[in-house]
């Protein structure tokens, strides 16, 4: 297999849902950046309702759209499969309005809660000696100095409280008990959702069908090595069988996870083959800032700079990891030279 098998061929239409299974809806929220949608789950919880399984951005159009979806249906619970706002940004607007608790992992929870209490004058001053010492210049630094919280744009409040899931406890929904399997690298500790008997995956970011999802370096645990969290946690996928079907939070649903698998690994492997070329060029080895161009085919600029910094460091740490390259400070800013 070439590439992955879709088992459709366009997205649901804004307010509306498309039935996978009985009992399993799919829905498409917009989002005003690339990949400009996000799906979200519906999936039936027995007696007790329906359970939302991400939650869209935090805007006007997403909320109106839910309530067109959802009608006069029993909201039984929301389950968010990571922190990053496309996922929880309404969670505590949906659990409000339908009187019901987020179920996420600790990992998820409290890094959300983490993030968004962020905005001291310590939290300030360190992003902008962690870009600095990644070769970022002043004007790629701008946004990071200000005392805005850029995560609450997307994610305006969190829940008071949650309900924990395990990777060892399967979540039990109406009649099915799906099995979490933990991604991470992208987050901390991504919950995907398996069901052996209905052989689907609600994958969230982790199985993405056709980019992969940014693994990266931030400045709260700058010596992180994130990149090889996310390639080992792959493996944790590999007793799928293969006709699973995988659903995705963007794009469309597809079955051939060994091949998306191999695939993404082939596709880091390149990227890190790169690099290692690309410092044993350079006497003064690789900075963050200089894999930009080596990395990405976009444009990188203030918007897009935090992310493509992670995740040129997760890159070129694990290549430090393996040995292959080796950091040196020069002239205070971190740089990853040949070994």
């Amino acid at each position: 297999m070439n590439g992955p098998d879709y088992a459709y061929g366009d997205l649901p239409a804004p307010g509306t849902w498309r039935e996978i299974q009985p009992g399993l809806r799919w829905l498409s929220m917009p989002l005003p950046f690339p990949p400009d949608h996000i799906n979200v789950w519906l999936v039936d919880d027995g007696e007790a309702g329906t359970a939302i399984v991400d939650t869209g951005l935090a805007r006007d159009d997403t909320k109106a759209h839910w309530l067109a979806a959802l009608g006069e249906e029993t909201v039984s619970r929301v389950v968010c499969t990571h922190f990053h706002p496309d996922h929880m940004g309404l969670a505590h607007w949906l659990c409000e309005r339908f009187g019901v608790e987020l179920w996420t992992t600790l990992g998820e929870y409290y890094t959300a809660r983490a993030i968004h209490a962020q905005g001291s004058a310590a939290d300030i001053a360190h992003k902008v000696a962690f870009y600095r010492a990644n070769g970022i210049g002043e004007d790629g630094i701008g946004a990071f100095a200000t005392p805005e919280n850029l995560y609450r744009r997307g994610v305006p409040d969190l829940p008071a409280h949650y309900r924990r899931i395990h990777a060892d406890t399967p979540l039990s929904l109406g009649d099915d008990d799906w099995r979490i399997l933990v991604g991470r690298g992208h987050c901390p500790e991504h919950a995907c959702l398996h069901s052996p008997t209905r052989r689907v995956v609600i994958g969230g970011d982790i199985l993405l069908p056709r980019i992969t999802p940014n693994i990266g370096v931030w400045p709260a645990e700058p010596m992180a090595n994130p990149l090889a969290d996310y390639l080992a946690c792959l493996d944790g996928f590999a007793h799928l069988p293969a006709d699973t079907l995988i659903l995705p939070a963007h794009g469309f649903p597809y079955r051939g996870v060994h091949a998306r698998i191999a695939a993404i690994r082939a596709h880091h492997e390149e990227r890190l083959e790169i690099l290692v070329k690309a410092a044993g060029e350079r006497a003064a080895g690789l900075s963050a800032a200089d894999c930009f161009k080596l990395l990405f085919r976009r444009e990188i600029g203030p918007h897009n700079v935090g992310l493509a910094t992670g995740e040129a460091l997760a890159h070129l740490h694990l290549l430090e990891s393996r040995g292959q390259l080796v950091r040196r400070n020069v002239d205070g800013v971190w740089r990853f030279g040949r070994a």
